[in-house]
Formats: structure tokens, C-alpha cells, sequence
């Protein structure tokens, strides 16, 4: 009987010092980390030009922060780095102006980003494409 209560009194000891313990983890999460949940982000930044590495900077009510980020340097300035859309093929080619076009729908806004919900880009057109594709015959590329 008195080990039986040993026993129990052992585990109640073992019970409280893992909550403690759990706490102390808590709290160090608090003290480094954040409790505000609704961030709000700005653009990414480049530190220098117009791409590469820079910063993105948010706010939660009283706090900000600084995330390092980087704009690719083939990224759409019409449209933005954090706005990703799903392209349709390539129109064919206006002769009046000399381009083709394609529009893209959004499919995802980075960083609470402010996308349009479709866009359209256009592009030149390549007067050589019947010579691209001969070269990659003779290449042995098929």
C-alpha cells in the first residue's frame, strides 16, 4: 500500500516538473517571437537597381520587422514580384504593332501584395522563328 502511494506521489512530481518545464518553454517564445498574428507586409525592396537581394518590411500594431527578400531579375515590373499569375499561350502576332499578347490570371498574392485579378502582357514579335527552329534541326535537337 505505502508503495502504491510512493508511486503515485512520484508520478504527481514527474507530472508537475514537465509542466513547469513547459511554461518556461512558452515563455521564451514570447519574450523572442512575436504574439501579434496580423501582419501586414510591404514590397520587396532591392538594395540596389531594381532586383536582386533587399528587404521587406511589416507592421503588427506596435512592432515591425525586416525579412530579407529578392526580386529575380526577370520579374515583371507592370505586375509586381509577389503577385504570381497562370499565363494562357502566346496570341498570335499583331502586324499592325508588331506584338503578340497573352493574359494571365492570379493565382496567388505573397505578402498580402495588391494583385489584379488578371492582366494582360505583351511581348515582340520574333521575326525570326522559322530560323530558330531550323538551327535546332541541324543541331540534332528534335
Amino acid at each position: 500500500m505505502q508503495v502504491r502511494g510512493l508511486f503515485l506521489l512520484l508520478v504527481l512530481i514527474l507530472l508537475a516538473a514537465a509542466s513547469e518545464a513547459g511554461k518556461n518553454k512558452k515563455d521564451k517564445v514570447k519574450k523572442n517571437g512575436s504574439e501579434c498574428e496580423d501582419w501586414r507586409w510591404g514590397p520587396c525592396t532591392p538594395n540596389s537597381k531594381d532586383c536582386g537581394v533587399g528587404y521587406r518590411e511589416g507592421t503588427c500594431k506596435e512592432e515591425t520587422k525586416r525579412l530579407k527578400c529578392k526580386i529575380p531579375c526577370n520579374w515583371k515590373k507592370e505586375f509586381g514580384a509577389d503577385c504570381k499569375y497562370k499565363f494562357e499561350s502566346w496570341g498570335g502576332c499583331d502586324a499592325a504593332t508588331g506584338l503578340k499578347a497573352r493574359s494571365g490570371t492570379l493565382k496567388k498574392a505573397l505578402y498580402n501584395a495588391e494583385c489584379q485579378e488578371t492582366i494582360q502582357v505583351t511581348k515582340p514579335c520574333s521575326p525570326k522563328t522559322k530560323s530558330k527552329s531550323k538551327a535546332r534541326k541541324g543541331k540534332g535537337k528534335d
